[in-house]
């Protein structure tokens, strides 16, 4: 599956968010996604398959329990994708940055 297929679900988005927070135990990714969107404990552990096998999720077991974390994997094919674009923001982000300069100046 495609880098943006799998970010293009609003539940496989919400995931990573809660794993940018730390190592997380399935249990508490599905509490917290079953309470906010609703949808079963399996559902959620397709997800979490999907994210691990798409390579924006690391799983590892501690007892009983799975512990999910992220993986940059996943993160570094959007980047590189991403890399295409990048001019286009930094140009402006840069002419932004002037423009406050002058602003700052103009004041003083």
């Amino acid at each position: 599956m495609h880098a943006f297929d799998v970010l293009g679900d609003p539940v496989r988005r919400r995931i990573l968010e809660l794993l940018t927070e730390g190592e997380l135990a399935s249990g508490e990714v599905v509490r917290v996604i079953a309470d906010e969107f609703g949808i079963s404990q399996p559902a959620v552990s397709q997800h979490l398959r999907v994210l691990r096998e798409s390579g924006f999720a690391t799983v590892r077991p501690e007892g009983a329990r799975r512990l999910y974390a992220v993986d940059p994997t996943g993160m570094r094919e959007v980047d590189a994708w991403l890399e295409q674009f990048r001019g286009f923001w930094e140009q402006r982000l840069d002419a932004l940055g002037t423009e406050i300069a002058r602003g700052r100046s103009s004041r003083r």
